[in-house]
């Protein structure tokens, strides 16, 4: 039986193994699921030793396991270091989801759930690919799994996992489903990420909350001077104002933003699919190099006072934000995190005491486009699509890309499948199943290139 044979006549029984896996509801960010995001591990290491994987261990560290499995077929042949996460982004507001976020539901060719896409959907086709290849005798280089339970949380166990575990984990490049591409149509593979970091900032008025109407006017309101104070970080022209900011910003090129403005895009097909009138970013720059090459700085979460039922008028004590900054190449997400973290406790008026505190980042990555890895990537991405892909820089971040080229020497494929419409991290995160047999598929096909070119 070869490849497709098997894929064709298991597709179902995969596609049900990724709706299970879906209904675990894997919340690295909330300790209430803590035995989720457990079963979630134990869930993928099961499924990886049926389908052939060797010396498969759910491996503690400090915060959630790590999942790891291997098969080395020939010490002569290339090996293959596969990454991904189990864990999940929490699924609120649940009201917006059409339906539960953890009971995934098959709609119009797509999977609705939580992690659907993000990286559940993505990853298992890998397990699904190697299940594929063991059982085809077709598997051409040696494959390691490295599946983690913190890259929502910023894989902060990984990185130590990382360097305690060089040995094992030695490998001649990493890959990764974790991205996505710009359309099923339009095949395209990732050659950069973004860095992060995460902050969340605590602005305190009076000790406790007061009536607005007796002290309203006379102390100051924590929520206004939040909103004052995170609406001067940007100018006129979407431009962060935090000093320093900018000053080790890659430039690009007017020749590598000529190749840019090539990629297919309609913008405003981009705006219809949003429901937006138009869209919005930093001055001088279009909307996919504002998302793939300039850092940003938003707003992720914003609250305080009273927000029940009805009215209640208080001045409130406290108000609180959530604001992450995504990063380009030189930009070092500590350095950032120290100049917000200054700037915006300067710009404190002396009414009001400010809290900033860090909670995770990453630094950004570009892979090379002339690599083996590369090429064994674009050539499968060749094969199952029937077109070359394109290589675009994406917007996300995934903070262990960089780690794995400083600790293990390895550069990393960025080949997703995911598109942008995938709704990732919002209500109704969803998954092609076209798209996740399409990676089961094309998966392999890497495997044969990489093992073969010199």
């Amino acid at each position: 039986m070869n490849q497709q044979e098997y894929l064709s006549k298991n597709q179902e029984r995969f596609l049900n193994e990724l709706l299970d896996w879906l209904r675990i509801p894997s919340i690295s960010a909330d300790s209430k699921f803590a035995s989720d995001v457990h079963k979630a591990a134990e869930f993928v290491a099961d499924k990886l030793r049926l389908a052939g994987a060797d010396n498969v261990a759910v491996e503690q560290t400090e915060g959630y396991p790590i999942v790891y499995g291997e098969k080395m077929v020939d010490p002569n042949k290339p090996t293959v270091l596969v990454y991904g996460h189990y864990d999940v982004q929490p699924s609120v507001p649940d009201e917006l989801w059409e339906t539960p976020a953890f009971e995934p539901t098959i709609r119009d060719g797509n999977i609705y759930a939580r992690g659907a896409c993000d990286d559940k959907g993505q990853a298992y086709m890998h397990v699904k690919a190697f299940e594929m290849m063991m059982a085809t005798d077709t598997l051409a280089c040696n494959v390691k799994f490295m599946i983690e339970g913190e890259e929502e949380v910023g894989s902060t166990h990984l990185g130590y996992y990382v360097k305690e575990n060089k040995d094992k984990l030695a490998a001649d490049v990493v890959l990764i489903s974790d991205t996505g591409m710009i359309a099923n149509d339009i095949p395209s593979i990732d050659t950069g990420l973004r860095g992060l970091s995460y902050v969340e900032v605590e602005v305190t008025g009076p000790n406790i909350d007061l009536h607005s109407g007796t002290y309203g006017g006379a102390v100051a309101n924590p929520i206004n001077v939040l909103c004052d104070m995170i609406s001067s970080l940007h100018d006129e022209n979407r431009h962060i104002t935090i000093p320093g900011f900018y000053d080790q910003v890659e430039i690009v090129s007017d020749e590598d933003r000529a190749e840019m403005a090539k990629t297919p895009f309609d913008l405003e097909e981009y705006k219809k699919g949003l429901e937006v009138n138009d869209v919005m970013g930093e001055a001088g720059y279009s909307t996919i190099e504002r998302t793939g090459i300039r850092p940003t700085l938003d707003v992720n979460g914003i609250w305080g006072g009273y927000i029940g039922e009805g009215a209640k008028t208080v001045l409130p004590s406290k108000a609180y934000a959530k604001i992450s900054m995504r990063l380009v190449p030189n930009q070092k997400s500590a350095d950032i995190s120290d100049l917000f973290q200054r700037h915006f406790e300067s710009i404190a008026p002396k009414a009001v005491k400010v809290k900033v505190t860090l909670h995770h980042g990453g630094e950004a990555a570009v892979t090379p486009t002339n690599s083996k890895a590369y090429r064994a990537a674009s050539k499968a991405m060749e094969a199952t699509f029937g077109k070359k892909p394109i290589p675009t820089r994406g917007g996300g971040s995934i903070p262990i890309v960089a780690l794995f080229e400083e600790v293990l020497g390895l550069k990393t494929v960025l080949m997703g499948f995911g598109l942008d419409s995938d709704a990732i991290h919002s209500p109704n995160e969803k998954y092609g199943i076209f798209n996740f047999y399409k990676g089961i598929e094309t998966i392999p096909y890497f495997f044969k290139y990489f093992g073969e070119e010199e």
